[in-house]
């Protein structure tokens, strides 16, 4: 074994536990967590479980060996389940409270001209392999076209152009009862957060959107857009989330929604074959102000489509805004698709723990996006010279917003998501931008498997 080698990585790992400490004193999380009702009851306080559930990727553990087998922690398995599963536990207050506190530092590191956006996106938790979850679902994969068990994971999160940070999600079950493979298996008081969530998981997706983006604006995080995926393109979505912030979204040519245009009501295929279209190769093929069925003007504009002769439609309830700031702002959408591939590639959102309780799926889910918001400030502090003091901050310029022709790549690239399953043209553009963007948490999750791994061998021996 090289013992340079070896030393190296062992610092590397020290640092990035000073990291993870420095982050959690610097945040507060602990009074976080206790203001939030998440305090000790019996055993380990709650602030040591969840540092120990929250290093595990990065020390290349899963939570078999690194909690429920680990001799070396000062609390035995079931403090981490209890505090896992507790239902009178504020998860939301936690996440909401920490993201808000990250979202002031980066706001001192930007002007205030800049758009800051509020993103929803929903993507699958599978649990293909579990029967008694409780209220595990048939949901429907659109990128594998396919239905499978588990939850669809709605999330609300926010963007400068530079950073990501989650700060509110839902963990849907189906609607429908039909579709559901367990039901509520748990007695808990109607009062606490565990019922609610419950409740909110049986419910229709869409219906919560609007408080979600109302309990966000109360907290005073300021938001000049709402960006949205085609699924959730319908008029009457757009007219109620339109009163709070003026929404943008990618438009979907259903055959029931209608726009109006010079008195003919039109789905949104019928209406890019009525329009003039721009000569030559333009990428911005036409766009008009239109007027849904709930008696809002919206701007649409078309973009030509990379690989198909076909073309993207996307909505703006705004409809003052040029083409080309409607594109640059929607690129914005595309962190959380690199979201969801980090929380699921590299931060063990369905692989590390087979947890059947519905309140233990929240709590693990609110600790892997922590570790996520762990990430993007430790990217952000490395990438921005404004973090490294008041000269840095005074003579370094902010860094660069999202411009108009890296929107249209994303953009673009947003659009390989139709053809996601007959290729792996999507999962490459994905992983590209993931390595760019995230190579210092890529790094650091790789020192720690690393040094993980040099570990068991020194054992072995």
């Amino acid at each position: 074994m090289n013992h340079t080698q070896y030393y190296q990585e062992q610092q590397e790992a020290k640092r990035l536990h000073d990291r993870i400490s420095s982050f959690l004193d610097d945040f507060k999380v602990g009074t976080l967590l206790g203001n939030s009702g998440i305090r000790k009851l019996r055993g380990a306080k709650p602030l040591a479980v969840f540092t120990a559930i929250f290093a595990l990727p990065f020390s290349g553990n899963n939570f078999s060996r690194g909690i429920v087998n680990n001799r070396e922690l000062e609390f035995q398995k079931d403090s981490a389940y209890e505090f896992l599963k507790n239902p009178r536990y504020n998860w939301r207050m936690f996440l909401l409270n920490l993201v808000t506190m990250v979202i002031r530092f980066m706001d001192v590191l930007t002007c205030e001209q800049r758009e800051k956006v509020l993103v929803i996106d929903d993507s699958t938790y599978d649990r293909s392999r579990s029967k008694m979850v409780e209220l595990l679902s048939w949901v429907y994969d659109h990128n594998a076209r396919r239905h499978l068990k588990g939850f669809k994971l709605l999330t609300l999160g926010w963007s400068d152009g530079v950073s990501f940070l989650p700060l509110d999600f839902i963990l849907s079950s189906s609607s429908t009862a039909s579709k559901r493979l367990q039901g509520v298996k748990k007695k808990v008081d109607k009062r606490c957060c565990g019922y609610k969530r419950r409740m909110e998981s049986m419910a229709k997706s869409t219906q919560h959107l609007e408080a979600m983006v109302k309990r966000i604006l109360a907290r005073g995080i300021r938001a000049d857009y709402l960006l949205m995926d085609s699924w959730f393109a319908f008029p009457a979505l757009l007219a109620t989330l339109g009163k709070h912030l003026p929404v943008i979204c990618m438009g979907k040519d259903m055959p029931k929604v209608f726009y109006r245009h010079q008195g003919d009501w039109l789905t949104l295929g019928r209406l890019f074959a009525k329009l003039k279209k721009r000569r030559g190769k333009a990428r911005i093929l036409a766009s008009v102000v239109v007027e849904t069925k709930k008696e809002q003007k919206i701007k649409i504009v078309f973009v030509r489509h990379r690989h198909k002769r076909k073309w993207l439609a996307i909505l703006s309830t705004r409809i003052d805004l040029a083409e080309e700031e409607i594109i640059r702002i929607y690129g914005k959408r595309w962190d959380i698709e690199v979201f969801f591939k980090m929380m699921k590639h590299y931060l063990n959102l369905e692989r590390e723990t087979q947890l059947r309780d519905f309140d233990g799926i929240i709590g693990h889910i609110t600790i892997v996006m922590s570790r996520y918001v762990f990430l993007t400030f430790e990217q952000r502090c490395h990438d921005d010279p404004r973090t490294l003091g008041t000269l840095f901050f005074a003579c370094s310029e902010e860094r660069r917003d999202l411009s108009l022709v890296e929107a249209m790549q994303r953009l673009l690239s947003l659009a390989l998501d139709k053809v996601r399953a007959a290729g792996m043209i999507a999962e490459d553009a994905v992983l590209a931008i993931i390595d760019t963007v995230m190579g210092l948490a890529v790094d650091m999750l790789q020192t720690g498997k690393k040094l993980a791994h040099n570990k068991n061998l020194v054992s072995v021996i």
